[in-house]
This record gives structure tokens, sequence and C-alpha cells, in this order.
């Protein structure tokens, strides 16, 4: 059976080497890659494509949300579990929302750590038994204060802050490039995101795009 590559990626060397002796303990397991920093991470994975990738959010040169966000698009296939020290819920949905398969504090016991890699691995989303119940009842608490999105809201709500941002500046007529400049992406990497949010969006042109828009009042203001 082949073990589980890992790979790690966190600014702090002692941490890193503390994991790696841990992993590399277990039969199962295998660390295949380094990085301390967010830029570093999304380039050597994109090369060594791990089964899992253990991130930290705060990490210097590109954070953990955006390497995370980054990776997801050139290595869907690996599993993203984010190890920090944020008991945070809103980073914890914005790891969810940006396609991480788990979340996992530094200061939780080995065995936890051990069982969130295997869990992913295997397809599932971990999450610390509190985390869960934190995001339920919000949910609840937010279904009891909102009324029900629509179909085209909610659509909408499954894209991305990056495919949100592109969907807007597609809608007020701006062309690829002028797009690529203005968030400093490439003309390829803008052209993903519009292809993917169209598709999220059920939408086949830029007119569907910009009617879409003025359904949603998104442009009233502009």
């Amino acid at each position: 059976m082949k073990p589980i590559r890992i790979f790690l990626a966190d600014d702090h060397t002692v941490l890193r080497a503390g994991l790696r002796a841990l992993l590399n303990g277990e039969a199962d397991m295998q660390v295949v890659g380094e990085a301390e920093d967010g830029e570093v991470c999304v380039r050597q994975t994109a090369i060594l494509k791990p089964d899992v990738i253990l991130m930290d959010i705060n990490m210097p040169r590109c954070n953990g949300l955006e390497a995370l966000e980054k990776v997801h698009q050139l290595i869907p296939e690996s599993r993203v579990l984010i190890l920090t020290m944020h008991d945070d819920p809103e980073y914890l949905r914005q790891v969810l929302a940006t396609g991480g398969a788990g979340y996992v504090l530094k200061q939780a016991a080995s065995d936890e750590l051990l069982s969130a890699i295997r869990a992913v691995h295997q397809g599932g989303i971990f999450l610390h038994p509190q985390h869960a119940q934190l995001l339920l009842q919000q949910q609840m608490a937010s279904a009891q204060r909102e009324p029900a999105m629509s179909d085209q809201e909610q659509r909408f709500q499954s894209l991305s802050e990056r495919e949100a941002q592109v969907f807007r500046l597609v809608a007020l007529g701006h062309r690829n490039g002028e797009i690529a400049q203005m968030l400093n992406l490439s003309v390829k990497t803008v052209e993903t995101y519009k292809t993917r949010l169209m598709e999220k969006l059920g939408l086949r042109t830029r007119s569907a795009l910009v009617r879409y828009a003025l359904e949603m009042g998104m442009l009233n203001a502009e």
C-alpha cells in the first residue's frame, strides 16, 4: 500500500521539523516536500502533486488562504488541511469556502492531526466536533434571521471572492487584459476565472452575464 504523500507549508522551521518526524514515523505517511512561504508552496505542490498538504494560514509572500485557492485551482486532487493557531470561525468558513478539506489547531493532540490527514486523504472533511457544532449553530441562526435566497442568489454565493471580482469587472465592460492588470493576474488566469464562474452561474455569453448582474441589482450603483 502506497503511503500518503504529504507536503508541509509553514514558516516555522522547528515546527516543520517536528511534523516531519511525526509523520514520517507513521507507516502509511511520507513527507515529500516543504515550503516556508505560500509562493513556494504553490510552485512545489504543482510539481510534486502530494495527496495531502498541511498548510498554515500566516505565511509570508502569499498567505495560506491565497495559497489554498491557487493550489485548489492547479491541483484539485490534492487535499489541503489547514494547520493553524487561529481558533476563529471566520477563518474556518473561509477555508471551507475556498476548497479546504479540514481545519486543525496547532495545539491539538498529534493523534487528532494523524486522524485528520487520513480522513481527508479518503475524501472526507475533517473538523473538530466543537467547530462542526459552531458552524451548525451559526447556519441555523442565519437561516432564522434571513429569508431564503433565490436559486440565482445561491449560485452567485457559490463564487469565490476572486471569481466575484472578475464577474463584476466583466459585467462593467472591462476586457480580460484590463481585468488582469487591475487584479494583478495573468490574462490566462482571468480567462480561467471567467470560464469557471460562468459555468457555476449557468451562463454562456457575456450579454447573459450582464443581464444576470442587472437582475441581481449589482450595476445600479454604477
